[in-house]
């Protein structure tokens, strides 16, 4: 699912016959989650600092990653552009990304404090080597 509010984009498909969602509208059930959800957000420190940016950069070290981080290059849509995958052995690979990737929600305040600067991102872009298995 992907929520498109650019005026130009809904115009254009607006021939296609789609079946349009009021989320405030919904009772029960995924789309409702995702509201709510979104609802929950709004009060929380760092909701939306990250919308209406140009491009986002963002590092993720999760521990789930065992010890990998994880920079990203993100459009306006919250779309991976670029990614840097810096390995705990040292190694660090770079890939131009698949647009197909599902797009990431720049107003969730959990990737506020993941925010890194351009700077930053092109530094480690430049070191690192491009992936040989990358598509």
């Amino acid at each position: 699912m992907e929520i498109v509010t650019d005026d130009a984009a809904v115009q254009r498909v607006t021939s296609w016959r789609l079946d349009e969602v009021h989320l405030d509208a919904l009772p029960d059930g995924p789309l409702a989650g995702l509201r709510d959800q979104r609802s929950a957000h709004r009060d929380l420190p760092g909701y939306g600092v990250l919308a209406d940016h140009s491009l986002v950069y963002l590092r993720d070290a999760s521990p789930e990653y065992d010890g990998t981080a994880y920079l990203a290059e993100l459009g306006p849509d919250g779309r991976r552009l670029r990614q840097i995958e810096q390995r705990p052995d040292g190694d660090t690979l770079r890939t131009e990304d698949w647009p197909f990737n599902p797009p990431i929600d720049l107003r969730d305040p959990q990737y506020a404090p993941m925010e890194i600067s351009a700077e930053a991102f092109e530094d480690a872009w430049r070191r690192a080597r491009p992936d040989p298995d990358a598509y």
